[in-house]
């Protein structure tokens, strides 16, 4: 089974919930496979930084796009009929690069990352008419936009909404266009699933690296820091802090939840873990107990002796991979309904769930109080990533979805000849 990888970014080094689940899902494929994985990349980006070479790839190629929402695709992605998120991905230099790769390789199969990638699946079907399309979605892109709309300030809002009219229509077309889908939650499989019923759609989850989770493993991550002993009692919260979804979230915490936090645990931090930290996130930084790392060498480091993650998203959407990395570090996880959507887990036994600001300090404060809650939470959100969301069986089950794919879209064509 050969199979090509086709991301709108890069894959390594892991500092971002996409790049994860690109990786692993790609690294999975390509021990039951060979696997080919072509990524695009912002130029303003730092410099590319090659996987580990046991990922396994046989091959691994980035190509730069153009610049991220340039004044040009802002307004053409306003009064024309395709997105900026899309125009953002259209490159020459790809479509280059792609038409070589399906020219050496002769792929049974192509896995496109997102309706981002849209614009090349009529290049894939001239190139490669016997080559499976499958579509692995992250999020639902329209959905994130509609809830972005709806905190957005008046100007925003109107190009929120109508990006987000144009990604649906994009989506449909995806849904349509494609031989096979892949969602990270039965949800969003449900909500596809009303738009175009006749659509072939598996859910493979989003995933954690189980076994490199371990206490051992991240006590000697936060030695390898040099940092002195952490504080009992520290708070996180993790993620790119370039999201919006995320700024939003750190800062209401930030600004709302901390103080109140602070004057009942004098002695904890709440540490901000992720790279590219906004001006509204790096200004968290003067206030008493909050520190922004930025970008970190090794996040599970932060893990060590942590009281809980938080996951306060009141925006956004998709299955958070902080909660999962959390669970198998065994940190306890408070999180909102909606940051916790899309991953089965049940209030009380392997995560609290607060909605408020008193929600909130309402669950740092009992978690503090009860090292029994804390492990409880911990041993079941072990429990959990353990028994449904580590990476080799997703990636199996990834694998079992392109060789029938395959099978399928083969025999389609002989039909036809």
């Amino acid at each position: 089974m050969r199979i090509l990888y086709f991301s709108s970014r890069e894959c390594w080094p892991l500092n971002t919930g996409a790049r994860l689940r690109d990786f692993h899902l790609a690294s999975q494929l390509a021990r039951r496979g060979e696997v080919v994985y072509l990524g695009l990349r912002n130029p303003k980006d730092p410099p590319p930084v090659d996987p580990p070479a046991d990922s396994g790839f046989a091959g691994f190629q980035l190509v730069e796009k153009n610049a991220s929402f340039s004044l040009p695709n802002l307004v053409r992605g306003f009064v024309g009929p395709v997105p900026v998120t899309l125009l953002n991905n259209k490159s020459n230099r790809a479509r280059a690069a792609l038409v070589q790769l399906l020219r050496i390789h002769k792929f049974d199969s192509v896995q496109m990352e997102g309706v981002h990638l849209l614009p090349y699946v009529d290049l894939i079907r001239k190139e490669s008419p016997e080559t499976a399309v499958v579509a692995d979605w992250h999020n639902i892109e329209s959905e994130i936009m509609w809830r972005y709309s709806e905190a957005a300030n008046p100007l925003k809002k109107v190009y929120a909404r109508r990006t987000a009219r144009l990604i649906e229509a994009m989506e449909t077309l995806l849904l349509r266009r494609a031989d096979a889908h892949t969602m990270a939650s039965h949800r969003e499989k449900a909500t596809l699933n009303q738009r175009v019923p006749g659509a072939i759609i598996h859910v493979i989850g989003n995933g954690v690296d189980v076994a490199a989770h371990t206490s051992a493993q991240i006590e000697a991550a936060w030695t390898k820091t040099g940092e002195p002993e952490p504080a009992v009692g520290n708070v996180l919260f993790v993620g790119s802090m370039d999201y919006h979804a995320n700024i939003d979230a750190a800062v209401q915490f930030g600004r709302e939840v901390w103080p109140l936090i602070r004057n009942q645990m004098p002695g904890s931090q709440f540490l901000i873990v992720g790279r590219n930290p906004s001006e509204a996130v790096q200004a968290l930084a003067g206030e008493p107990g909050i520190r922004v790392t930025g970008t970190v060498e090794d996040v599970r480091a932060f893990y060590y002796n942590a009281l809980a993650v938080v996951v306060p998203l009141r925006i956004g959407s998709g299955t958070r991979l902080k909660i999962l990395e959390a669970m198998a570090a065994g940190v306890p996880v408070i999180s909102t309904a909606l940051g916790a959507e899309g991953i089965d887990v049940k209030d009380g036994k392997d995560i609290l769930i607060a909605e408020s600001p008193d929600d909130f300090v309402a669950a740092i404060t009992r978690l503090a109080a009860s090292p029994d809650l804390a492990q409880l939470l911990s041993d079941g959100g072990r429990a959990l990533v353990a028994s449904h969301y580590d990476w080799p069986a997703l990636g199996e089950q990834l694998f079992r979805v392109h060789c029938e794919t395959a099978e399928r879209v083969h025999a389609r064509a002989s039909l036809k000849t």
